[in-house]
C-alpha cells in the first residue's frame, strides 16, 4: 500500500469575485475579458508568464481556419483580436485580413509578442485581475449541489483560498473539474488511443521565396523531401505526417512537427519525456530542412516551446456530448454559442502506413465539411452535468473523440470561452443555475457581443442529451 501524507494549512481567504477563470489561454482569457466587461469583477489564474497558451507558450502561432469559403464563421473576441492584431502587423505579412478571414481551411498566422501584449492590453483594459505563475490545485465544492465555493490557489506567496459566485476551468485538462468531482472521461483510459502531442518551434532564416516544401500533412500533397528523408534513415522515427512550416514573418516560420505518440498528458513522467524527445526532435527537422528542402539551407532553430501541444488529455461530461453524427449532419442547434467549419484533425497515433492512410482519408475526404457548410457548437457542452455554478471552456468540453479532434483548437476554445464568461454573469444576475441557463438569453447577449449565430429560432433551455441525439 502507497504511504499517505495528511496536509493540513490554515492559509488566507480572498472573497468578493464574481467570476474565478483557471487557465489562461484562448479559452480563458476570452471568457475572463467578456465577463469583465460585462461588469463582473474577474480573477484569471494562469500557470505561465503570460496569456493566450499554445498560441504564445505553446508556439502554435497560426489561428486555425475562421472561415468556411463564404463568409468569417468565427466572431465575437476572436474577430476583435484578428483584426486587432492585422492593424498592428501582427499577422503573417502583406495578409489582407478581410478577405482571407473568409476563405476556406485557411490558417491565420500571427506574431508571438504582437498576441501576447495585445492579450494583456486588452485584460486591463476590461479591468481584470491576472495572476501569473499561479495555479489552481485544489477547491471545495458540494457535489450535490453542484456548487463550487473555492479554489486554492498556489504561488510564490504561498497558497490563498479565494471564494467566488462562479467558476470556469479554462485549465485544457479538466483540472478543476477533476477536483471537484465532474464525471470526465480521460485519454488512454476511456478511450484506446492517444491522440499524440506535439512540441512546436520556432526557426528564422528561411527564405521563403525559394521554399518549394509542401508539408506531408494529409490534406496537402505528400512531400517528396519528407519521405527522402525517411528513406535515407535520417529521422529516428519515420513519421509521414509532418503538419508542417508555417510563415509567421519575412524570414521566420513556426513548425508543428515531431509527434510524441502515446503521450499522457495525464501522466507527469510522459509529460517530462515528452519534452526531453520533443526538444530532440526539433533538432532533427532542423538538419532535415538545411538538407534536404530549398529555401532552408540558411535555416536557423530559435526555440522550442515552454508548453506541450497536447490535443487530447481529458474531457467532461457535460449536460449535451457534441457527436461524430452531430457534425456530419450539419446539424444547428437553437442554444448554439458558435459555428465552426474545421475538419475532424485526429493526427496519425503511431508511424504506421495504416494510420497514416486512415489519417489522410478522414482529412481529405470522409470527415471534412465543404464550402458554404458549417456545425454548430451547443451551450450545454460547456456545462458539467448537473452543476450550478460551474462552467469550462476549450479543450476539456463535452463531446466524443472525433468532433474533439475538430473543436480543440485556438478560434473554437475562444467562442467557447467568450460563450462561458458571458453565461456566468447572466447567471450571477438571474440567479440561474449554470445547467438550467437561460440559453435564448445567452444568445442574444453574444449577439450583441459580435457573435455569428444566425440560428432562427431561439428557446430557453439548453439542448441535452437525455432529450434524445436523433437529428
Amino acid at each position: 500500500m502507497t504511504a499517505t501524507f495528511q496536509l493540513r494549512r490554515e492559509i488566507p481567504v480572498e472573497d468578493g469575485y464574481d467570476l474565478v477563470v483557471a487557465g489562461g489561454g484562448p479559452a480563458g482569457a476570452t471568457a475572463a475579458i467578456c465577463a469583465a466587461r460585462l461588469g463582473a469583477k474577474v480573477l484569471l489564474i494562469e500557470s505561465t508568464g503570460c496569456m493566450g497558451g499554445m498560441g504564445t507558450s505553446g508556439l502554435v502561432t497560426a489561428f486555425d481556419p475562421v472561415g468556411n469559403g463564404e463568409e468569417m464563421l468565427v466572431g465575437g473576441l476572436m474577430r476583435e483580436i484578428i483584426f486587432k492584431l492585422g492593424e498592428r502587423g501582427s499577422l503573417k505579412p502583406r495578409l489582407e485580413v478581410q478577405s482571407h478571414v473568409k476563405k476556406y481551411h485557411a490558417w491565420t498566422p500571427f506574431r508571438v509578442e504582437g498576441y501576447k501584449l495585445l492579450l494583456d492590453e486588452l485584460t486591463t483594459q476590461a479591468g481584470v485581475e491576472v495572476r501569473f505563475f499561479s495555479r489552481v490545485i485544489d477547491a471545495q465544492a458540494d457535489v450535490g449541489t453542484g456548487l463550487v465555493d473555492g479554489v486554492v490557489v498556489a504561488n510564490a506567496e504561498g497558497y490563498r483560498f479565494v471564494k467566488a459566485r462562479t467558476f470556469i476551468d479554462a485549465t485544457g485538462d479538466a483540472i478543476l473539474a477533476k477536483i471537484v468531482g465532474v464525471e470526465v472521461r480521460e485519454a488512454g483510459r476511456d478511450s484506446p488511443n492517444i491522440m499524440p502531442a506535439t512540441l512546436p518551434s520556432l526557426f528564422t532564416g528561411i527564405d521563403w521565396a525559394r521554399s518549394e516544401f509542401r508539408p506531408g500533412a494529409g490534406m496537402h500533397q505528400h512531400d517528396e523531401y519528407l519521405f527522402q528523408a525517411i528513406a535515407d534513415g535520417h529521422f529516428s522515427q519515420p513519421d509521414k505526417h509532418l503538419p508542417g512550416m508555417s510563415q509567421v514573418g519575412d524570414q521566420i516560420g513556426y513548425l508543428n512537427g515531431g509527434h510524441l505518440f502515446n503521450m499522457n498528458a495525464l501522466k507527469v513522467k510522459d509529460l517530462s519525456d515528452g519534452a526531453m524527445l520533443g526538444r530532440r526532435l526539433a533538432h532533427e527537422y532542423w538538419r532535415f530542412f538545411n538538407k534536404y528542402v530549398p529555401g532552408y539551407e540558411n535555416a536557423e532553430l530559435v526555440i522550442t516551446a515552454s508548453l506541450i501541444g497536447v490535443r487530447e488529455s481529458r474531457r467532461i461530461v457535460g449536460e449535451y456530448e457534441l457527436n461524430i453524427d452531430d457534425y456530419l449532419a450539419r446539424r444547428k442547434f437553437p442554444d448554439q454559442i458558435a459555428l465552426f467549419n474545421k475538419f475532424i484533425d485526429i493526427h496519425p497515433h503511431d508511424t504506421g502506413d495504416d494510420e497514416y492512410e486512415r489519417f489522410r482519408a478522414d482529412a481529405e475526404t470522409q470527415k471534412r465539411l465543404g464550402p458554404g457548410e458549417a456545425f454548430g457548437i451547443p451551450s450545454g457542452i460547456l456545462v458539467p452535468r448537473g452543476w450550478t455554478n460551474l462552467w469550462v471552456a476549450g479543450r476539456c468540453a463535452s463531446s466524443d473523440v472525433e468532433v474533439h479532434g475538430s473543436i480543440r483548437v485556438q478560434p473554437a476554445a475562444s467562442m467557447m470561452g467568450q460563450a462561458a464568461g458571458t453565461a456566468a454573469v447572466q447567471s450571477i444576475q438571474t440567479g440561474e443555475p449554470a445547467c438550467d441557463l437561460n440559453t435564448a438569453t445567452l444568445v442574444e447577449t453574444l449577439r450583441s457581443q459580435g457573435a455569428h449565430l444566425p440560428q432562427p429560432h431561439l428557446r430557453p433551455t439548453m439542448t441535452r442529451n437525455r432529450e434524445g441525439s436523433a437529428h
